[in-house]
């Protein structure tokens, strides 16, 4: 029996991370998990209380906000599983998820990371998941497949090989994760699992996902409020992406597409939507790369808790 260590990330949300905890202490069937829970500068410290309650899972407490991918190493540092399963705070878990995902990856070694399908937790039977397109590096677009469809089965003959991983599970080997390392830090927020399973494949994994598991994500099907903080890493980490992955003339033609349409699409859009406080953000996006190099860990975005 491979031993799998879960590790996921709580800021701010201890009632969620709980619910996750309860999940796989009475939902999952494979035995023997080691859990990390990573505590990424929450406000309150909820990891003394924790570690009162929950004696056998391990804590660690981050006094920083080390965003998804640093949260995600400081976890993975810990961890002395076969097999590394990242899953966010705000999922629960299936019964033969696990076993389902170990069992997959040990038939074939070729696969690094996998991902189950998933469906929105508060939306019985709607697809948030079965895989991705893969990217066009042209103009750092891609597709997931089946979101806010009804599981009817209709994506089902598409479990082996996709696009990406889904950041709010994913489950890798120690062999691949010894190999390609752990997340960039520095996008700190979107984009950094897509540049991770990039970062898999070139070291020689692939990248499946796997649709007779299954997990609930209690994310919202309505989209979020936009904010400065989700403008400014949407569209610097978007370019950050292909700078780092599609050198070149892949990059040259990006830049080219998204000076031509992306900056006057979302200009227009902040002056329609009277969201005048984004273009500044925007620009500042755009010009952290003319001012740092692919691999700075400058953010360039003041972070607050």
């Amino acid at each position: 029996m491979k031993k799998v260590s879960i590790v996921t990330v709580n800021f701010n949300q201890p009632k969620v991370t709980e619910d996750l905890l309860k999940s796989l202490a009475e939902v999952n069937t494979y035995p023997g998990l080691e859990i990390i829970v990573v505590d990424n500068g929450s406000k309150a410290n909820p990891v003394p209380e924790w570690q009162e309650r929950y004696t056998e899972i391990i804590f660690v407490r981050s006094e920083l906000n080390t965003g998804f991918a640093g949260g995600n190493n400081i976890g993975l540092a810990q961890a002395t599983g076969d097999y590394l399963f990242l899953i966010n705070n705000d999922t629960e878990v299936t019964a033969d998820l696990i076993g389902k995902l170990v069992d997959t990856m040990e038939a074939n070694p070729k696969i690094g990371m996998i991902s189950p399908k998933i469906h929105y937790f508060d939306q019985p039977g709607m697809l948030q998941y079965t895989g991705y397109t893969p990217m066009n590096y042209y103009t750092c677009r891609n597709a997931c497949i089946g979101q806010f469809e009804q599981d009817r089965g209709q994506y089902d003959f598409l479990s082996g090989p996709t696009g990406y991983a889904h950041g709010a599970a994913m489950m890798i080997s120690r062999e691949a994760w010894q190999k390609a390392g752990g997340m960039a830090e520095n996008y700190f927020l979107y984009y950094e699992e897509l540049d991770w399973c990039e970062r898999i494949k070139r070291a020689g994994y692939e990248v499946h996902v796997n649709l007779d598991a299954l997990i609930y994500h209690k994310e919202s099907v309505s989209v979020g409020k936009r904010t400065a903080l989700k403008e400014f890493f949407m569209n610097r980490n978007r370019i950050l992406f292909i700078r780092k992955n599609a050198p070149g003339f892949r990059f040259f033609v990006f830049c080219c597409y998204f000076m031509l349409a992306v900056v006057p699409r979302n200009i227009i859009q902040y002056i329609k939507n009277k969201e005048y406080g984004f273009i500044p953000v925007f620009w500042s996006a755009i010009t952290w790369h003319f001012k740092n190099d692919p691999d700075s860990t400058n953010l360039g975005f003041p972070l607050t808790r």
